[in-house]
């Protein structure tokens, strides 16, 4: 930082701050980082699922454990679909 009443030389360049450099896209724009990782969040979210689901297969009614963790799980499987989707469109395949 320069101090107060400095003026920048003739010709000098300025240097952007840290805030100014557009932001990296989700997982580096790579495909299969995206598609492992987000296949991998969909079969974590179905896992995640059965356990309450089984238990619920029995005839007990749910409790409010089994309930959180369905809600945990469409959560999970949501996230797993956002990934897959990219919604936003920042994603660009490259060509070779």
């Amino acid at each position: 930082m320069s101090p107060p009443g400095a003026e920048a030389a003739p010709g000098a360049v300025s240097v952007p701050g840290p805030g100014s450099a557009s932001p990296r896209p989700l997982l580096g724009g790579c495909w299969s980082c995206r598609l492992l990782s987000g296949a991998g969040l969909l079969m974590a979210a179905i896992w995640i699922y059965q356990g309450p689901r089984s238990i619920m297969r029995k005839g007990v009614p749910p409790s409010m454990g089994a309930l959180a963790q369905i809600i945990f799980a469409a959560g999970v499987g949501a996230w797993g679909i956002i990934i897959l989707a990219d919604p936003m469109g920042t994603q660009r395949r490259r060509e070779p």
